[in-house]
């Protein structure tokens, strides 16, 4: 294939952040970078040290004008937030949630999919079987700043944090989901609720749920119950399709998905503005993996899958598809997997064989 005339450039920002994602961002950036060449397009990479690493040094995550200078990127490619020495609601709270919210990304997106040459651990599940989108609601809900503690040391200490669901918050992800399902063969949404337990906020999901339904009729839809839902994404896999919850419920769901996709180190995400007001957000779900950070042998295919989501987002169409494919043969391979996949490759190994099957499907 020869490289298309015309030359399109996109301005990203670049955190590798903590532990693995600094071994895995390179590799994405080089893929990107690989298709980048076939496909007509140029990648302008500026990255910043936002991480736990500089909170030590400095005392924050980020600077006070982190959000400002990161405004006029077309994308933002994240690798991970969180490490030992730093407790985690301060690396979240310092750097992932205000990203999310003040960027106004309140949509993550992340697929579910039994890739070619992976087993899932469930016995007789096949490809056919395990390929569905979590959507979660990413701005409010669970996640809330809303509450404090008392009386703290004594017998009398009182923790409360309160769950805030606003009716534009929940509608505007439900009609993402709805609208996502209808771009999808079954066209198909399932809410998680608990409406039987919580008495307030997801009875009010609920009603949400049924005007969504209402404004869609071309979609199909059902809603379950937490734990009977976690349950069903092992016993039932092949029932979804889009899956939409609130902040606490999705990010529940959006790593056993994977899970039974056969790792959670292939498990991608993107972090949505979808009015593209401000830049979306695209990071692997696996976290900082601290106990293997610095060992070479993280496995950088949910790296890789994240910076073909934000090609796509980016309008690169094929070269998101290339990339998907390339990462899919490459899976085949037993001797190019990493250790969370059975395989005895590190992350150079894979990340290698990645772009070399990419080049071959260039040619």
């Amino acid at each position: 294939m020869s490289s298309p005339i015309s030359n399109r450039r996109h301005r990203v920002g670049v955190i590798p952040g903590d532990g693995i994602g600094q071994e895995v961002i390179p590799v994405g950036m080089a893929v990107a970078e690989a298709a980048g060449r076939t496909f007509g397009f140029t990648m302008d990479w500026t990255s910043f040290d936002w991480s736990c690493e500089r909170f030590a040094k400095t005392g924050r995550m980020m600077p006070e004008d982190g959000i400002e200078q990161v405004k006029a990127f077309d994308a933002l490619y994240l690798g991970a937030v969180g490490f030992p020495g730093v407790p985690d609601h301060i690396s979240l709270w310092g750097l992932l949630i205000p990203l999310r919210r003040e960027l106004k990304q309140y949509v993550n997106v992340r697929p579910v999919r039994l890739l070619k040459g992976i087993a899932s651990p469930l016995v007789g599940r096949g490809q056919k079987d395990i390929d569905f989108i979590v959507v979660r609601e990413n701005n409010e809900g669970e996640y809330s700043e809303i509450g404090g503690r008392i009386f703290r040391g004594t017998d009398d200490e009182m923790a409360m944090q309160e769950s805030i669901f606003t009716k534009r918050g929940v509608d505007r992800v439900l009609d993402y989901a709805f609208r996502l399902a209808q771009t999808r063969p079954r066209k198909h949404v399932t809410s998680a609720t608990k409406s039987n337990g919580i008495v307030h906020t997801m009875p009010f999901w609920d009603e949400r749920f049924e005007a969504a339904k209402a404004r869609y009729p071309d979609v199909g839809a059902a809603q379950f119950h937490i734990d009977i839902l976690t349950a069903h994404f092992v016993l039932h896999p092949d029932w979804f399709d889009v899956v939409v919850g609130s902040n606490l419920f999705g990010d529940i769901l959006s790593d056993l998905g994977p899970a039974i996709a056969g790792s959670i180190g292939i498990a991608p995400s993107a972090n949505l503005n979808p009015e593209r007001q401000y830049p979306s957000m695209f990071e692997p779900v696996h976290g900082s993996a601290p106990d293997i950070a610095g060992k070479g042998i993280a496995n950088p295919i949910a790296a890789i899958w994240s910076v073909a989501m934000m090609l796509e987002h980016l309008g690169e169409t094929a070269a998101a598809l290339a990339i998907e494919q390339a990462m899919e043969d490459v899976l085949v391979d037993p001797d190019s997997r990493t250790a969370d996949l059975g395989g005895p490759a590190d992350t150079r190994r894979c990340a290698d064989a990645v772009l070399a099957a990419l080049n071959r499907l260039s040619t």
